[in-house]
């Protein structure tokens, strides 16, 4: 991450001071935040595209993340994708997984090198097809070297999803269950639903019940893995205690949807993608192989930050906008600069789309009215969306729409 980027982040992320307890967890974030966070996004791109409602004229603008969705939202056949991010490694997979999906000779090994992501193939495929096309910054972070002199491609033929500050959160999860005589891969021997809930509540449940969890699960710290900041993990907890509201959230993903529908859980207790062709984000699935390499070219990858890239976009000339969580990182001042511009380059009949990690947005009463008053906030179809999200870990997904007479 160069010096700028990360003043951004932490301009998103420090509001107390340096030696401050807060002051120093939000630096310790910011520190872990510099490499690679998310090799695989956990935002349901189903729910996405449902809410977004786009269409073939659409100019979608998100943050780009670990790129699953972006590649996912070409599904949907948008006239134009600016993806936007301001960690250089997000900005380095999503170029490579543009590339592959325009490169790679077939879906076979597209599907290996990003569901599979753990063959020496994926190496030789990515020396013989894919770094030919990449731009000089793209090809020199994937083929530099990590902190323990490994080149980051290499990650591909190791799995790619154990790494990343997700992955190793979720590795440090699996380790955790296990010292407790648990092992999370049993999940993914239900059967059936009535299964799902039995082995949750008789193995992983109980795990939140232990003083050394509950003392974990309290420290701001322990969440840095989710991508979640000190100001974020507040927003979480509420008024209830972290290690009751994880295990609600865990329950959510173990037991709420089928899991041979459900690749964040396959992820979250697998460790990776189950093989074969489901269950597998839109992207990667067979059936969409031949649009999405049709329509990569679509997507403008920036290294920006959202409000700033909209500043510099002409009024009424964006219509979808997905801001993820990031919106719990910002004060008051960075939320009204944020919805300034997505309300100044909105077209009739936009959309904004984003999640919290508590259940209410946190829009009104921050924004001011003069603006927040031109979007009509969809409630009850926000609620449905919040329940039927398969990654299950956020509190809320929310949906404004411009209102006509705006």
């Amino acid at each position: 991450m160069t010096r700028s980027t990360h003043q951004r982040v932490t301009d998103a992320v420090h509001r107390h001071r340096h030696l401050s307890k807060q002051g120093l967890l939000e630096r310790a974030f910011t520190f872990a935040f510099r490499g690679l966070v998310y090799a695989q996004i956990w935002e349901d791109p189903d729910v996405d595209m449902e809410a977004l409602a786009i269409t073939p004229d659409s100019h979608v603008v998100t943050i780009a993340s670990g790129g699953c969705n972006v590649l996912s939202y070409l599904t949907a056949d948008p006239a134009k994708i600016t993806a936007v991010d301001l960690n250089t490694a997000h900005i380095a997979l999503n170029r490579l997984k543009l590339a592959a999906a325009r490169q790679l000779p077939s879906h076979a090994a597209f599907h290996r090198f990003f569901a599979r992501a753990d063959s020496r193939d994926n190496i030789t495929a990515y020396h013989a097809h894919v770094a030919p096309h990449l731009d000089e910054a793209t090809r020199r972070y994937w083929e530099g070297r990590d902190l323990i002199g490994r080149r980051r491609i290499g990650g591909f033929a190791r799995g790619i999803y154990k790494h990343g500050l997700l992955g190793r959160f979720i590795g440090a999860a699996h380790l955790l269950a296990r010292v407790h005589g648990v092992n999370p891969r049993r999940m993914l021997d239900a059967r059936s639903r009535e299964e799902q809930v039995e082995i949750f509540e008789r193995e992983l449940a109980p795990i939140f019940d232990k003083g050394f969890v509950r003392w974990l699960t309290s420290q701001p710290a322990s969440l840095f893995g989710l991508g979640i900041p000190p100001a974020q993990f507040e927003a979480l907890a509420g008024d209830e205690r972290m290690d009751t509201v994880l295990k609600a959230r865990l329950k959510k993903l173990a037991c709420d949807f089928d899991l041979k529908d459900n690749y964040f859980a396959v992820q979250a207790f697998g460790r990776g993608y189950a093989g074969g062709e489901g269950p597998l984000p839109p992207y990667l699935q067979a059936a969409n192989h031949q649009a999405v390499r049709d329509r990569a070219e679509r997507v403008d990858v920036r290294h920006i930050n959202f409000t700033d890239f909209l500043a510099s976009q002409p009024a009424a000339s964006c219509d979808r906008y997905i801001l993820l969580d990031a919106q719990d990182w910002m004060d008051d001042a960075q939320l009204n600069a944020l919805w300034a511009q997505i309300t100044r380059t909105a077209r009739p009949g936009a959309r904004v789309l984003f999640r919290t990690a508590g259940e209410p947005s946190i829009l009104p009463g921050r924004v001011v009215s003069a603006v927040l008053d031109r979007w009509d906030y969809r409630a009850e179809e926000s609620r449905d969306f919040t329940a039927r999200d398969r990654s299950a870990i956020y509190g809320g997904v929310h949906l404004y729409v411009l209102k006509d007479d705006a």
